[in-house]
């Protein structure tokens, strides 16, 4: 494999396996005719397997973009990782939703799903599908498994590394069922690997795990900004945990905005500057950008999915805007965003900040018909295109080379001024001078600049939505500020054209009902 992970990082070399989609047997089976066993006879198996398990966030089968999924269900384009996340995200807030009637796509925005959402059971089958692999490596790279096949001193150091990234990530996945479903089956490397039903863990004991695996592993995971592209590093599990803190509160009933602020700070000192263009972060050469902690890469010609940033890119182009713009061969005229996020920007469509970037020619503001393309503002945020406004490297203009950042410094900006007015330390000048340099990016100069009285929670709630909009933070965001379900509307929340309050037990997602009916150790999510 070459340095340049984003071009190369997702070419797995023979390591193909698979799990029980409905996630209640933690078994990694070979699809041909080596077993992980034999597999890691080979010493650049390790890093292939590690490819696979950062591969697994990004695209959805073994040779895409479809014909070999990993797991059953929908197919590889609407059960990929980053699609599902991005969905259950953004799709039920007030940042965005979509016209298309696949299956019970539009419960997501309406707030009206059931346990048998098919959304909701995939992103569930591809957390624990993740989680699958990265046991696997772990349970493969133990010290005696390791001494078994005589590997060197050289490749165990290297293997170490590959370790604590796979800890990571899954931290990472174990991080989405605790956001999302709370109360889930818990399996690790020590589990067996077969047939057998997992028992149910709870939202604190999974948080202390994810806490405890990310403090473990600090020192063996490579320093910021040295590892190779798109692997993750120290900062990025300072960024997880900075996040796990700032929701402990929603997750345990125990504040931890003081940690928050803490891991946030270590990020920030960790030398990652700000991209000058805003709009840069979201090119096809977001690779160069020095705000992205980590990112899941993708690749035009290598990561070929109608999943991840291929979904992200197209989906929001239709009406009049001209897909070339957007590098791509066509737009699928299916996401935009509501008239109440529209209005957190002064000015709406004319606002002075610069994150604003809504396309409005033909489009109208508010929503008469939920299925129509140009009722509602469109979003051009994700382009195929790098600085120079040239395409990426896929001529056909189907798959893009645009990375989703998953962790950027904004956010950690964001996260410190937050902390503080929780409560969580620092100070109140250093906090404001944070958001402020997101403000001076966005405006050009200091006209919208603000003062420390400035800084509230609603403030700061309506500032992560103009910094982090459609980058997967809003569901999370609204339910840590109490306003995502009984205290908040937007137009068509509770399929209704207005809008209007849902119940406060859809803050957490469902079990899917095929898990409950194989595994009788899990009990349903109260209210479904």
């Amino acid at each position: 494999m070459l340095n340049n992970l984003k071009k190369v990082l997702f070419l797995i070399c023979g390591v193909s396996v698979i799990v029980s989609c409905t996630s209640e047997i933690d078994d990694l089976k070979p699809i041909n005719q080596e077993t992980s066993v034999s597999v890691f006879d080979n010493p650049e198996s390790y890093k292939s397997f590690l490819a696979k398990i950062y591969a697994g966030i990004a695209i959805s089968g073994q040779q895409g973009p479809a014909g070999n999924p990993d797991i059953a269900g929908l197919d590889e384009g609407f059960s990929n990782y980053l699609r599902l996340y991005w969905k259950l995200q953004e799709l039920t807030t007030d940042e965005a939703l979509i016209g298309w009637n696949d299956g019970t796509i539009k419960d997501l925005h309406y707030q009206n799903w059931t346990s048998g959402n098919e959304f909701i059971k995939t992103m569930y089958d591809r957390i624990f599908y993740q989680i699958s692999l990265a046991n696997e490596f772990i349970r493969q790279t133990s010290d005696s498994n390791l001494d078994a096949r005589g590997v060197d001193a050289t490749l165990r150091a290297e293997i170490q590394t590959y370790r604590a990234e796979a800890r990571f990530m899954r931290a990472l996945s174990y991080y989405h069922a605790l956001d999302f479903y709370r109360n889930v089956p818990f399996t690790t490397e020590e589990d067996p690997i077969g047939a057998f039903l997992p028992n149910q863990t709870n939202a604190t004991d999974l948080f202390a795990y994810i806490e405890s695996e990310l403090i473990a592993i600090d020192g063996d995971l490579v320093a910021p900004r040295q590892n190779e592209y798109a692997r993750a590093d120290q900062a990025a599990a300072w960024m997880l945990l900075a996040n796990l803190y700032l929701n402990a509160e929603v997750y345990t009933g125990a504040n931890r905005y003081s940690d928050a602020r803490i891991q946030a700070e270590k990020v920030i000192a960790a030398g990652y500057t700000l991209e000058p263009n805003y709009q840069h972060l979201f090119l096809a050469d977001n690779n160069l950008s020095n705000e992205i902690i980590f990112p899941i890469a993708f690749d035009g010609l290598h990561t070929q999915a109608y999943g991840g940033m291929t979904f992200l890119v197209h989906a929001p182009v239709g009406g009049s805007m001209s897909p070339a713009d957007f590098g791509v061969s066509g737009g699928w005229a299916g996401v935009r965003t509501t008239s109440a996020f529209v209005e957190k920007f002064p000015g709406m469509e004319n606002s002075a900040d610069g994150r604003e970037l809504f396309y409005t020619a033909g489009q109208t503001l508010e929503i008469e018909n939920v299925s129509k393309f140009t009722d509602g503002y469109a979003i051009a945020k994700y382009k195929n295109v790098d600085r120079s406004g040239n395409p990426g490297s896929d001529t056909s203009g189907e798959f893009p080379d645009t990375d989703f950042p998953l962790f950027r410094l904004a956010d950690a900006y964001l996260i410190y001024a937050e902390a503080n007015i929780r409560g969580g330390g620092g100070t109140a000048t250093t906090a404001s001078d944070y958001v402020n340099l997101l403000r001076e990016r966005a405006y050009g100069d200091t006209s919208g600049n603000i003062s420390t009285s400035d800084l509230t929670l609603d403030f700061i709630l309506d500032e992560r939505a103009r910094e982090l909009y459609w980058e997967c933070h809003r569901r999370t965001d609204l339910i840590r500020f109490g306003k995502f379900t009984s205290t908040s509307i937007w137009p068509w929340k509770g399929n209704v054209p207005g809008g209007t309050t849902t119940e406060s037990f859809r803050n957490i997602f469902p079990l899917p009902t095929s898990d409950l009916s194989a595994n009788p150790n899990l009990i349903q999510n109260p209210g479904y």
